[in-house]
């Protein structure tokens, strides 16, 4: 059996800001347990609900010189849904309200936060054959361990994956300041390692160093390649490309279940889907104060309200969208324009439009399971979790095709039986517009394909079991068996 290190910043249902918590919280569950012995570790923050960190034990603690200080580190664990879980104390750094803050404060953290990480396995009895990094907050494990653990026994032979849930977001700043909070020496901040148009930079160290570099859909693989999608890093992901491999995230079909969703008014599977769904959205608009009406076509937006999520387009066709024939039910926190955007039409057509600027999981779930289509028109995509819970539910997905967005919704085309959702490939909004009405068309005036469709959607499989078999299969690539020996005939040992 092989032993593999889960490093992330975030993990449902520990602490979530976005999908890489999804990620972390439900991959390791679909691991093979009897090849592989997975385990999670992250930061013990001192906003975890008390009802996990209650259940904690205490491993050891430590001290160690780090950015000038000595520095107390514990280690804490628990088992959570069969999965061992680590977590490294220290309440100078992970002390705050929130996981993360500004930038300056965030890259000394989670440079502590990588250092720990190696640090501690010689003392919770825990030897990783392969430390599986997530994100710039885990990139200096990599450089880490090729740089002062290098020497000892203990870490001989240990491989490293990178896996890019955003390339956006890389860890930047000034290279003298990094240099200084890492303890790193000046060989690391060469263009060819750490340093990146003058800054340091933490993802492309972990990059740099890492055995194999995965990122959360094929098409985006292909598409960090590229100057536009690259985000400064095109020419080090074309470089690295034979290492570079593309892994399509999927969701976790226990907790995204029409069939047994708690949150639901009424449960449904792909027989009963047609008449379920009407019923969650009479349900859903009497909730939100909307027009009670089975029938109506009803659009969902559950998002981060910023513009990579395309809401530039939506803002260019609003009006165009608001026929009197559709309803719009937006769920999501983000930027003000945005926000005020949603708020100004709700106030002005009340029984059409619904805007919820927070975020509610059972209130997702709901508008999943009510809507006739979903509307993810992203600028880019990596992977998308969103598309993937709407299928799971019955909800047509209408995206722009790019990264998992594209990996994953087959457009419907007249005259065919295939398709489980709409696409557009330009990022225009009356193409986005024209494939909305096509799909609103199609719904009014052929609704038989159009449940068809339906049912399509929700056979289709984006668990996790099938990226989980790609994961086991790179494990397996790194840490290939050893053959025994041979042993020597007795005339070839005369």
């Amino acid at each position: 059996m092989k032993n593999v290190l889960f490093v992330a910043s975030e993990c449902v249902p520990f602490i979530k800001t976005g999908g890489l918590a999804d990620v972390i919280g439900s991959l390791p569950k679909y691991i093979d347990k009897k090849k592989y012995d997975v385990r999670v570790i992250l930061p013990k923050y001192l906003c975890l609900p008390e009802k996990y960190s209650s259940q904690m034990k205490y491993v050891t603690h430590y001290y160690t010189d780090f950015c000038w200080r000595n520095q107390y580190v514990g280690i804490l664990e628990m088992e959570y849904e069969g999965i061992h879980f680590y977590f490294i104390d220290s309440e100078f750094y992970f002390g705050g309200p929130w996981p993360y803050h500004n930038m300056y404060e965030d890259i000394e953290k989670f440079a502590f936060f990588s250092r720990q990480v190696l640090s501690c396995l010689p003392l919770i009895g825990f030897r990783p054959d392969i430390i599986h990094c997530h994100d710039w907050q885990s990139g200096l494990v990599p450089v880490y361990l090729n740089d002062s653990f290098q020497g000892d026994m203990f870490f001989m032979g240990i491989k490293t994956i990178m896996t890019i849930h955003n390339l956006k977001f890389q860890g930047t700043w000034d290279v003298s300041t990094i240099k200084n909070m890492t303890g790193l020496s000046d060989y690391y901040f060469t263009p060819d390692k750490l340093e990146c148009y003058g800054n340091g930079n933490l993802l492309k160290g972990g990059l740099v160093y890492a055995d194999a570099i995965t990122t959360v859909s094929e098409t985006y693989a292909q598409e960090i390649q590229q100057p536009f999608f690259g985000e400064g890093l095109d020419g080090l992901m074309r470089a690295k490309a034979g290492q570079l491999r593309g892994i399509l995230n999927g969701i976790d079909y226990k907790i995204y279940d029409p069939e047994t969703d708690p949150a639901l008014t009424r449960k449904y599977n792909t027989t009963t889907a047609i008449e379920g769904k009407r019923a969650n959205k009479i349900a859903l608009q009497k909730e939100l104060h909307l027009k009670e009406d089975g029938d109506v076509f009803m659009i969902g937006i559950i998002s981060r309200l910023t513009s990579q999520k395309g809401l530039d387009l939506i803002r260019h066709v609003i009006d165009e969208i608001l026929t009197d024939d559709v309803q719009l039910v937006v769920l999501g926190t983000g930027e003000k324009q945005y926000e005020d955007l949603f708020n100004w039409h709700a106030s002005q057509k009340p029984d059409r439009v619904s805007s919820n600027i927070y975020y509610s999981e059972e209130l997702s779930h709901r508008i999943y399971a009510a809507c006739d289509l979903f509307l993810m028109p992203s600028l880019f995509e990596p992977c998308g979790l969103s598309q993937l819970m709407s299928l799971r539910y019955g909800t047509l997905p209408l995206v722009r095709e790019t990264g998992g967005l594209k990996d994953t919704v087959t457009d419907f085309q007249n005259g065919s039986n295939t398709g489980n959702g709409f696409s557009f490939a330009n990022y225009n909004a009356h193409e986005m517009l024209f494939r909305l009405q096509f799909a609103k068309n199609l719904y009014y005036r052929h609704r038989e394909q159009f449940n068809e469709m339906v049912i399509r959607a929700m056979e289709c499989d984006y668990s996790w079991d099938a990226s989980a078999k790609k994961y086991e299969e790179l494990y397996a690539s790194l840490t290939p068996e050893e053959k025994p020996k041979a042993k020597k005939k007795a005339s070839e040992k005369k």
